[in-house]
């Protein structure tokens, strides 16, 4: 596949997002500068702050770990959060109003949308504040519409019609992505939005819902009616090979055999690579043409840490008061937005696309309120399985129909309600240190890999160069540990470790050295321990466990490593399964 396949980049829905390298991964409340978790893609902004406001010390605070949304939370939760609190959804607005400061008295306020302020608004305050919104519809070939003289359909009829004249030139209507079940959970919960889930009868079914006091069985039959037809003309076929969502999009728009594409990510180009055929975005359309809806989604939210307004803090409360009002001016703004983001719509009243735009008519949506948010937030325990039960419905397995996925909807959902409070599998009893918990699954590898040491990176902000992946870049807090709370402190590269054998000299001198990654020269520092806490003698040989990504090729040369395939974050969970409850203390026998 050509260059133009690499710069697609997909947005997970479930909270996946990457964060660059970091210094530490807490508050920092005594630091004298104002801490920050930033985002990639923040690079431009944070220029402009140090341009226009050179005398506002930052530190840099990210995450590279599995579950960034989890992890901003549990920060929360744990009363650690940075100075300037970042998230990419807001999951529990009464501890947001706990831990964040009152907005809605500061100037920016008056440059959002009343829309906008009353979604996030919490009993009449505002504490958090979205950047700007990624849009989605559906994608289309726009050249290839303009050639064969055909419009952008505006009802079903005019789709189904559309995809009649698609099929006699040769060509599949409309593909849809299904290698990631939230693509194929959006699809459906997005064509529900065209009709009755944007409805109050339809938010109040959705509480009901998770709640466990409503079903799926009497409201997504007519949805469910609806997918069938667009299955039926072509609009929902799917990819044989079941690629991801940019490689469906390159393929069939790219190389003309389809001119829609269903997929929830966006994207980074506007021309596709193989013919320069230009890329369109049209709304989900409703059976009349009457609601037409495009989704959105923030792709961050920000806020300041109520810590901020305690005595002594008034500088970095006034330094965060500048950074918010830069970010949230004109200047600020653009600078998220550029020729790479061309489904990024800035969040201001002022916000403006040009008419041949991608999203020119997603900003109309916006403002005639035709478009509405993205579905996650309550949902990202079923989420996943209520998408895979749609995904073997569209691709024709396990003999799933439309009426099983309905009733799957309602299984999922009780099932998760009854078992709630199975889902934890260990309980930390302490706060952990960011070293405490690098030598936490430090223990968990080498107790897995017969190992008799092993070393693990902690993550580091380091500027201006790539992320390190490798690192364990979040903590651990006190409390129950499930799926979510692991994968946030588990490094995000995984699926290998390997053993070097090195003397006990050489394995401390290793360690005081730190990781260099090649084409750098500040190293990132290594946690050594010890099976039962044994020093390690100069001349004896031992064989230490690394993980992925996590040591040189000279190194590896040098030591002898022995690569072997392994999850990271699968020791983690047998060992916490294990010991059922960690410490800073616990053991590695």
């Amino acid at each position: 596949m050509k260059k133009g396949s690499m710069r697609l980049l997909a947005l997970a829905l479930a909270a996946a997002l990457l964060l660059s390298g970091c210094a530490s991964s807490g508050g920092e409340a005594g630091s004298k500068g104002l801490t920050w978790v930033t985002w990639r893609g923040y690079e431009k902004f944070i220029e402009l702050l140090e341009e226009t406001y050179p005398d506002i010390g930052l530190e840099q605070i990210s995450y590279t770990g599995n579950s960034a949304t989890s992890y901003n939370w549990a920060q929360m939760r744990a009363g650690d959060i940075s100075d300037i609190f970042t998230t990419s959804q807001i999951l529990d607005r009464d501890l947001a109003a706990e831990q964040l400061l009152d907005l809605s008295g500061y100037d920016f306020i008056n440059d959002f949308p009343t829309s906008t302020l009353d979604q996030v608004a919490i009993d009449g305050k505002v504490y958090l504040l979205p950047i700007n919104y990624a849009m989605y519809g559906i994608f289309y070939n726009k050249t290839l519409l303009e050639e064969n003289h055909w419009e952008v359909p505006e009802n079903f009829q005019e789709l189904e019609a559309l995809c009649g004249k698609i099929r006699e030139a040769g060509m599949v209507p409309g593909v849809l992505g299904t290698h990631l079940t939230g693509n194929t959970f959006s699809a459906m919960f997005n064509l529900a939005k065209t009709s009755w889930l944007t409805t109050p009868e339809g938010a109040k079914w959705e509480q009901g819902f998770l709640a466990g006091d409503a079903t799926a069985a009497g409201m997504w039959e007519d949805t469910v009616d609806y997918a069938g037809q667009y299955m039926d003309i072509g609009m929902f076929a799917t990819d044989p090979e079941d690629r991801n969502n940019p490689d469906v999009l390159l393929d069939y728009l790219g190389n003309r055999k389809s001119v829609f594409c269903t997929a929830v990510f966006t994207v980074n180009i506007t021309e596709l690579p193989e013919t320069g055929d230009k890329l369109g975005m049209m709304p989900y359309i409703s059976k009349d043409g009457s609601k037409n809806v495009y989704m959105y989604n923030p792709t961050s939210y920000i806020g300041i840490s109520k810590r901020l307004a305690e005595p002594g803090n008034e500088k970095k409360l006034e330094d965060a008061v500048k950074l918010l009002s830069l970010l949230f001016s004109p200047e600020g703004q653009a600078s998220f937005i550029t020729e790479e983001t061309p489904c990024v719509l800035g969040a201001l009243s002022s916000a403006q696309v040009p008419e041949d735009s991608m999203i020119y008519d997603a900003q109309q949506a916006m403002q005639e309120g035709r478009a509405f948010p993205m579905t996650y937030a309550g949902w990202e325990n079923v989420l996943a399985d209520i998408g895979l039960a749609y995904k073997e419905w569209f691709r024709g397995e396990n003999n799933t129909d439309g009426e099983g996925c309905i009733a799957r909807m309602d299984e999922l959902q009780r099932d998760y309600l009854d078992s709630a409070g199975q889902v934890y599998f260990s309980e930390s009893t302490a706060d952990f240190t960011l070293e405490e918990t690098a030598a936490l699954i430090g223990k968990a590898l080498g107790s897995r890999t017969g190992a008799d040491a092993s070393m693990v990176l902690m993550g580091e902000y380091h500027r201006d160069v790539p992320v390190m992946r490798a690192g364990v870049t979040g903590k651990l807090y006190a409390g129950r540990i499930n799926t979510d709370v692991a994968a946030s402190i588990s490094p995000d590269f995984d699926g290998e470790y390997a053993l070097l054998s090195m003397t006990g000299k050489e394995a401390k001198a290793f360690k005081e050295a730190g990781f260099t990654p090649e084409g750098e020269s500040q190293p990132y520092p290594y946690v050594l321990v010890t099976k039962g806490g044994a020093e390690l003698r100069d001349e004896e040989t031992y064989q230490i466990a690394f993980l992925k990504g996590s040591y040189t090729e000279e190194a590896a040369g040098a030591y002898g490593a022995q690569v072997l395939e392994g999850s990271a974050g699968g020791m983690l969970r047998e060992y916490l399964e294990e010991q059922k409850t960690v410490s800073p203390d616990s053991p590695w026998e």
